[in-house]
């Protein structure tokens, strides 16, 4: 899939991964000057499987598969595989925070 975008003076088309990492980066942006976030806490469901609450809605989820973490974020689309548990709830949680902005609250 790709996007196309007329500008004043030519146009461009984009495939849609550089869709999403610009809609990225300007979440990035707008925000950046807010410090606060919601906070972040983890419930572990099952043996291997840990629940992310973010600012008191679903975040998403780590499972343990094979020795590794796998991270999903609130949609169900993984985020990444890491070598341990505290590197995917971080990358969790700095994740939901650019694609949840309106959720930010001071931290309690």
């Amino acid at each position: 899939m790709s996007t196309t975008v007329t500008t004043d003076t030519r146009e461009v088309t984009l495939d849609t991964d550089t869709v999403d990492v610009i809609a990225i980066l300007e979440a990035e942006a707008e925000h950046s000057g807010r410090a606060a976030r919601a906070k972040t806490t983890w419930t572990q469901e099952d043996d291997g499987e840990w629940i992310a609450n973010y600012g008191g809605y679903f975040g998403g989820s780590v499972d343990k598969r094979d020795g590794r973490y796998v991270a999903s974020d609130t949609f169900g689309l993984v985020v990444g595989d890491f070598a341990t548990l505290e590197e995917a709830q971080t990358k969790l949680s700095d994740q939901l925070h650019v694609m949840l902005p309106s959720v930010i609250r001071p931290i309690a």
